[in-house]
């Protein structure tokens, strides 16, 4: 098909249909409605920086949390909207064009503008009180200047409805999306492209059962694994009942991974199919649209014509637009061998955003699951504990039916109607463990079926659809330290989340060895390696700040992983498995020897502690992280998660460094104890507040590299003696 005939034909009229309606003006009266919100609400800031906002309505609450989330680093909240909003190329130029148009695919301004009109009452009015706490921290914040958003309208929050680190729509290819609409190629991010192997981002969540701890108590470790500074560390309380403590992702106006007084929730990044592709079988007619095939039935394509602003290179603005096309199943993507893509995925809006907020009011697991009846929570497990004593997995809710006689990993045939979605699961069919036997749940961005050990969901028992991604090192690791303990306290809950074990190497390391061993007397490795792989035979798998054999491990394993890994997890082959049976041993040796040879000429000496070269380092507020050697840098004892470190540090080299710096990983890690009165532990990566000249920038820095968490001041007798200011949106 001549890609130029893909147009329809009265191009003119149909952007006339399709032009998005200007913003109205703002309605008269509107500071002073701002300043009535902010009398009714008080900010007390503890001695971290941490907002304690508390309201006299839940809107109340809203308008001060996202104030003071805007204090603590507007930046990224408008970042984040510039995302969402599908306009980050008006801030960034050209090269943003293509994400733009990915996010824009489904956001649609008039259409979201509708959905806030029809959206519950309660709900329009939480959204309203966002845009003003917003909208009243510019008005007062005049040295503040936004790269685009100036003024936010309440219905901008239905485009940021999910919390995660990455939404279902990042699974479109911006190259196929660019190739197809823009018949071009696109530079993609260093993380996406080539071979180099891609930090694991998602968490780790255990709830541990009354019955296993020492007080009787439930537990529940928060752990997201996230780049760093991507949420707010906050707590929003209300006269109307609301009491929820936690992370928040910029921008947001609830509590994303966090606890109430009754009740916690994490959420780990869920490995369930919820995104699929069909390639559809496209006809093109002489007169009238293009249609595509539908069992025996031609349906009309739908067109939609998308206008993305971009700043231009000498700073003036221009348009694109795109004329893009959509099926059933979803809007076009790609052009692959097998037809044209449609991509389909959830986009539940509203629904999204009334579990989110509903679920930080859930008092027990019964009105927790009752939240999750929205069925709009389609990329997260999630752990759940109570003050009841009971704990939970939940799988994701949003999981289409589908016929299992098909592979949804691929595209599937868009013309037979058998491969459609047939509705949704029941929350009751979902592979779930409550409360399980066993007295643990957890969760480490694996299959379920080892989330409550011998009590976990089967997986003869659900479709392959359910689970794409198969085990992982943290599982392994996590059920080591679960299995058949009864005396966890919050103590020895805090010390699980950090122990340093790591069992990929367990079956890394004795095949090195043995290759070593191996080598002929006359092998010029076997005098260079010698006293290299005696500290590797030696070592026992453990990360620490002094452990050279950490250092090699994880260089020489790197090296491996670069050379195999894209090509392995694409086929969802174990890497770590991969590298140790089918990886040549002169292979090995060799990237060991690389490794010896790098550190040699970084440091001096190939004896390099783990501390010293595994380093945390934040120099400004930079959305983009970039390191210095010759700049202050602090140890971090732990690893990547891609090793089974249960606590994770993903850290790499940059173009000017000899060290290991990390940008992701553990973000937030908390520890919640629901007892008679309920007690917690928290820590920050770097610190609560991205303005460099704050105390408040680097003060967690310490803590977060030992995991020695601090109290949570979540009643007000804890935060008194705590305080470091109290005051009101607006006052200064």
């Amino acid at each position: 098909m001549d890609r130029l005939t893909r147009r329809p034909r009265n191009l003119f009229a149909l952007a006339a249909l399709l032009a998005v309606a200007a913003a109205p003006a703002p309605p008269p009266g509107e500071q002073a409605r701002w300043r009535g919100e902010a009398a009714r609400v008080t900010i007390t800031r503890d001695t971290w920086g941490i907002a304690h906002v508390m309201g006299r309505s839940d809107a109340d609450a809203v308008f001060g949390a996202i104030y003071a989330q805007a204090e603590d680093d507007f930046g990224r909240i408008e970042a984040n909207y510039l995302t969402a909003l599908g306009r980050t190329a008006e801030a960034e130029g050209e090269a943003a064009i293509w994400a733009d148009l990915r996010q824009r695919l489904y956001v649609d301004p008039v259409e979201l503008q509708a959905q806030y009109r029809a959206s519950p009452a309660y709900l329009q009015t939480l959204m309203a009180a966002w845009a003003d706490g917003l909208n009243y921290y510019l008005a007062t914040h005049p040295q503040v200047h936004p790269k685009v958003l100036t003024h936010f309208e309440p219905w901008m929050a239905l485009s940021f409805t999910e919390g995660s680190i990455g939404g279902d729509i990042e699974r479109i290819s911006l190259p196929d999306l660019a190739a197809f609409y823009g018949d071009k190629t696109v530079a993609v991010a260093a993380e996406d492209a080539g071979p180099l192997p891609r930090e694991p981002r998602g968490s780790n969540g255990i709830a541990i059962a009354p019955k296993n701890t020492v007080n009787g108590h439930a537990l529940l470790l928060i752990n997201p694994h996230t780049s760093f500074y991507f949420r707010s560390e906050l707590q929003m309380t209300s006269g109307e009942g609301l009491n929820a403590y936690g992370a928040s992702t910029w921008g947001q106006f609830f509590i994303y991974q966090g606890f109430n007084e009754q009740a916690g929730w994490m959420h780990t990044s869920s490995g369930v199919d919820n995104v699929d592709e069909f390639a559809e079988t496209i006809h093109e007619h002489r007169a009238g649209p293009m249609t595509y095939l539908s069992g025996k039935e031609d349906r009309p394509l739908t067109y939609r014509l998308i206008t993305i602003a971009y700043r231009k290179a000498d700073g003036t603005n221009a348009t694109r637009h795109f004329t893009t096309y959509a099926t059933s199943h979803g809007p076009i993507v790609a052009e692959r061998r097998n037809g044209w893509i449609a991509q389909a995925l959830m986009w539940k809006p509203v629904p999204a955003l009334e579990q989110s907020w509903l679920r930080t009011k859930a008092h027990d697991l019964a009105s927790y699951m009752q939240v999750a009846e929205r069925k709009a929570n389609s990329s997260n497990d999630t752990l759940f504990a109570d003050a009841k004593g009971e704990i939970a997995y939940l799988h994701p809710q949003f999981v289409p039916i589908r016929d299992d006689r098909f592979d949804y990993t691929k595209p599937v045939d868009g013309a037979d109607p058998a491969t459609d979605w047939h509705g949704l699961h029941t929350i009751a069919s979902l592979p779930n463990a409550i409360n399980p036997g066993v007295g643990w749940a957890r969760n480490t961005n694996d299959w379920p079926w080892s989330a409550a050990g011998t009590d976990s969901p089967k997986a003869k028992d659900y479709p392959r659809y359910m689970d794409m991604v198969g085990e992982n090192q943290r599982g392994v690791h996590a059920d080591l330290l679960l299995t058949g303990r009864h005396d966890f306290t919050p103590e020895r809950l805090i010390a699980a989340a950090y122990d340093s074990y790591m069992p990929a190497f367990a079956a890394l390391i004795p095949p090195l060895v043995k290759a070593y061993d191996a080598l002929p007397p006359t092998d010029p490795r076997r005098a260079k390696l010698a006293a290299p792989i005696e500290v590797l035979r030696n070592w026992d798998d453990r990360w620490g700040p002094e452990s050279v054999a950490t250092t090699l491990g994880v260089l020489w394993a790197g090296q491996m992983w670069r050379e195999v890994g894209s090509f392995v997890q694409a086929e969802q082959i174990n890497v770590p498995r991969y590298i140790a049976t089918r990886v040549s041993d002169s292979a090995k040796l060799d990237a060991l020897a690389g490794a010896v040879d790098q550190l040699t000429r970084d440091f001096g000496d190939w004896r390099v502690g783990w501390g010293r070269i595994n380093r945390f380092q934040r120099l400004d507020d930079a959305i983009a992280p970039h390191f210095d050697d010759a700049r202050p840098s602090i140890p971090v004892p732990f690893a990547s998660a891609q090793w089974g470190s249960l606590a994770s540090f993903g850290a790499k080299f940059y173009p000017n460094t000899t060290k290991l710096y990390g940008s992701s990983g553990n973000s937030f890690v908390a520890v919640v104890e629901f007892g008679p009165k309920l007690r917690a532990w928290a820590v920050t990566a770097g610190g609560e507040s991205g303005d460099p000249a704050s105390p408040h920038f680097a003060d967690q820095a310490e803590r977060y590299a030992t995991g020695a968490l601090r109290p949570v001041y979540f009643y007000p007798e804890d935060l008194a003696g705590h305080v470091e200011r109290r005051y009101r949106p607006g006052e200064r």
